[in-house]
């Protein structure tokens, strides 16, 4: 095996990479697909965090959009990032790896607090640490959570998680002419409104210099290319 470019990786995921076709919920085979891949990785000796949106639960932003509180919104949304990084916790488990789920919100008796130090520690012991309730605190995305997370805990690469492989100009599902980036700077997906994360969690790895690399999640084998450095999806940096 290739050496590890990186020895320690945060891994965002969406919700909906847990549905599968059912785009809702969670759909069994997606789950051991997704966990089987990340065992993967993690066999190589990275030092892998997560985490995982909410999105094929609930989404506090289209909900206020009909009429709900956002404030209120955005806590059921953050108790649906919980339920995935407890089924994926099950799920990774079963595969054989050891796995923590840290909780920015306090679930007493279910998961444990999320504590910069206890999740450094998990990290080092070689344990996949899997971050639930984004940021803890309303108006803030899952993606605004990874870039937090991977600044505190040191991670030398963010990876974004999507169903293409890469960053587009315009959406390629829909416009059959649009042009994939191999390398993007954090003020061209800014200035252009590409869409890789939202204006706060890319504001934060411009800020702090934290590459990111988006890739397409269910092209197996992307993952374990990443972390050993080759040019998989589009890689965002200074």
């Amino acid at each position: 095996m290739s050496k590890l470019a990186y020895q320690r990786v945060l891994l965002k995921l969406s919700g909906e990479s847990l549905a599968g076709d059912a785009k809702f919920g969670i759909e069994a085979s997606m789950l051991n697909e997704v966990a089987a891949e990340i065992k993967t990785i993690a066999d190589t000796g990275v030092q892998l965090a997560i985490v995982v949106g909410g999105g094929n639960f609930f989404r506090g932003m289209q909900a206020a959009s009909k009429g709900m509180d956002r404030i209120g919104s955005d806590y059921i949304g953050m108790l649906a990032t919980a339920m995935n990084a407890l089924s994926l916790q099950q799920a990774l488990e079963a595969a054989g790896q050891s796995v923590r789920v840290l909780s920015a919100l306090n679930i007493v008796g279910v998961v444990e607090p999320y504590v910069r130090p206890r999740a450094l520690k998990h990290l080092q012991k070689g344990r996949v640490v899997i971050f639930a309730t984004g940021t803890g605190n309303p108006l803030f995305t899952t993606d605004t959570a990874a870039s937090l997370r991977a600044l505190e805990v040191g991670a030398d690469l963010m990876i974004k998680a999507t169903r293409v492989d890469g960053v587009y100009s315009a959406d390629p599902e829909k416009d059959a002419n649009a042009t994939r980036y191999e390398q993007l700077s954090f003020d061209e997906v800014i200035e252009q409104k590409l869409g890789v994360m939202d204006a706060t969690a890319m504001t934060l790895c411009r800020e702090n210099k934290m590459p990111i690399r988006v890739l397409n999640f269910h092209e197996q084998g992307n993952l374990l290319r990443a972390i050993q450095g080759e040019d998989v999806g589009t890689l965002v940096s200074a």
